[in-house]
This record gives C-alpha cells, sequence and structure tokens, in this order.
C-alpha cells in the first residue's frame, strides 16, 4: 500500500522568523496555534496541499540534514534569489557544483535543494 506525503514538520527554535520565511517562500499563510507551534497552510485552501507544521525546540541543527525538501520552480535563478532575500543561505554539503540543484539553508540552517534544470 503507498502512502502520500500530507505535511512537513520541522522542529525550529524562532516559530516567528521560520514561520515568515517559510510562509514567503512557499506563498503559505500562517496560523499560530495556541502551544506555540505554527501551522502554514496553503492560501488555496487546496485540502490535497502538503501542509507545515512548525514545532519549537530548544535544539538547533547540527551537521547535515540526513532528510530535507527538493523545490522546483519555473524560473529556478529568479527563486533562488528571492530565497536568498528571504533569508535563506547557500549551503555547501559536498556537491560538485555539476548538479542540477543548488542547495541552500533556511535562517535556521536547516537545508533543502531547488532544482535548476529540469527534473527527468
Amino acid at each position: 500500500m503507498m502512502i502520500t506525503p500530507v505535511q512537513w514538520t520541522l522542529d525550529v527554535t524562532d516559530i516567528e522568523r521560520q514561520a515568515e520565511f517559510w510562509s514567503s517562500a512557499l506563498g503559505y499563510r500562517v496560523q499560530p496555534e495556541v502551544d506555540g507551534s505554527a501551522r502554514l497552510l496553503p492560501v488555496t485552501g487546496d485540502r490535497s496541499a502538503m501542509t507545515v507544521w512548525l514545532q519549537p525546540t530548544t535544539h538547533p541543527p547540527q551537521g547535515k540534514n540526513p532528510l530535507h525538501l527538493d523545490f522546483a520552480a519555473a524560473r529556478p535563478e529568479a527563486a533562488i534569489a528571492r530565497l536568498l532575500e528571504l533569508g535563506a543561505r547557500r549551503c555547501n554539503v559536498g556537491q560538485t557544483g555539476r548538479e542540477g540543484f543548488v542547495v541552500l539553508a533556511d535562517p535556521e540552517g536547516n537545508e533543502f535543494c531547488v532544482f535548476t534544470e529540469p527534473r527527468t
């Protein structure tokens, strides 16, 4: 039986900053929760779209993330520039420079990739 991703959960130390970054990056709206966490929801109300849950932690990420997300954009270079303006930074995890993606990290160092070439 197959499974379907429905939510991405991210442990963060600064809920407000991470909610600002990821909601802007994804075009989602922020729904603060009473327990101090935040949910990021698609503005379209599409109930089949993946949501994001930012849960508080006191432990920032250390070392290379063993799990990360890959993103695609119609205009990858423009998307990367926008993410950098929002607070992302370029990240070196051992790539050669010939990959079809750019590795970035969010303001707390959580790595993610943006494809720069069409996926096959």
